[in-house]
């Protein structure tokens, strides 16, 4: 499922970033969200603004069609 499809404070853990752009990718790396890594959706700000996702106590936002293209399953 995509991290967007997930409800709102749920824990899920990244499976695959193949598809995310290189510049996106490099930056979550830069903050330690990798596959593997067990985020959850905080906000997702209305008529297609970003979406808050927060790991290890920091928010970090990325563009919607970013998070459409990050792949998780539950925890």
């Amino acid at each position: 499922m995509k991290l967007t499809d997930i409800a709102r404070d749920t824990k899920v853990k990244i499976i695959d970033l193949a598809s995310v752009n290189e510049l996106v990718l490099h930056r979550l790396n830069d903050f330690g969200i990798m596959e593997g890594s067990v985020v959850s959706l905080r906000k997702v700000l209305p008529f297609g603004g970003p979406c808050m996702i927060e790991t290890k106590g920091q928010w970090i936002a990325i563009r919607r069609k970013e998070a459409v293209c990050i792949q998780v399953e539950a925890v």
